[in-house]
């Protein structure tokens, strides 16, 4: 049994850092880097991808929405395709300029934030990104949220894809991510966060936070670099997939 281990990282901004970069590095087997729209920028972007190049580790594009005061949390409604089609493009784009520049290269894209959620459950939103992916590399593997809408959008443009949940994040009966704004959306305690991964990974099943299971496919599990703590979450978590056989490697794809 093996699992990739993706953390969302760059996600500084000139001089304000969030997270620990450089440790979350020597743990995850793929990373997603923020694109300067909801957060990051040139300069960043070249110190995350050179860490992760330094570590062997792949890189994808995290494009969000432009808001770089929210985080790229914040609903942006009344996008057209065509915009959203172009916000993701260029996002990508710059990852792969400053990628190409450190010798490395981006592999894969997961949407960031609101964007990310809104194309859960919006075809239009969930189609627009996978056909800016296509139209920039259709080599580009797409991340996509287990069970959400993105799935049949990856499948609908041809793209290789991996399915991800989220070892930090409590989950709702429909299987969507329980909003940040709710309690109990976030999980903190890295004990309880492994606890319930390994339990994820070996059934097949995330838990909502009413306690229904809801079957998924389980390619890469995701800690956020921003939480608090995520690091020790991270270290946690690696010690408790390995106690338990499964190993912690780069994902591999499925059409």
């Amino acid at each position: 049994m093996t699992i990739d281990l993706n953390c969302d990282l760059g996600e500084g901004f000139g001089v304000w850092p969030m997270g620990n970069d450089a440790a979350m590095l020597e743990l995850a087997t793929s990373v997603n880097i923020a694109c300067g729209f909801h957060a990051g920028d040139a300069d960043t972007m070249k110190k995350t991808v050179d860490l992760a190049k330094a570590r062997g580790v792949s890189i994808g594009a995290h494009p969000g929405y432009r808001d770089l005061h929210g985080f790229g949390r914040r609903p942006i409604v009344g996008l057209t395709s065509s915009e959203i089609e172009n916000l993701v493009a260029y996002q990508i784009g710059a990852l792969q300029a400053i990628a190409t520049m450190a010798g490395h290269r981006v592999t894969h894209v997961k949407p960031h934030g609101a964007l990310s959620n809104a194309a859960c459950e919006d075809d239009m939103t969930a189609r627009a990104i996978a056909s800016a992916i296509r139209a920039v590399d259709p080599d580009l593997v797409f991340m996509v949220l287990a069970n959400s809408r993105l799935v049949a959008a990856g499948e609908a443009f041809g793209l290789p894809m991996v399915h991800e949940v989220f070892a930090d994040r409590a989950y709702g009966d429909d299987g969507s991510l329980v909003p940040r704004s709710k309690p109990g959306a976030v999980l903190h305690d890295a004990e309880s966060v492994a606890e319930r991964a390994v339990k994820m990974i070996q059934s097949g099943e995330v838990i909502s936070i009413s306690g229904k299971a809801i079957r998924m496919r389980m390619d890469t599990v995701c800690i956020h670099g921003d939480t608090p703590g995520a690091v020790d979450i991270a270290r946690v978590l690696c010690k408790a997939l390995r106690d338990n056989d499964i190993a912690i490697a780069p994902f591999k794809t499925a059409k």
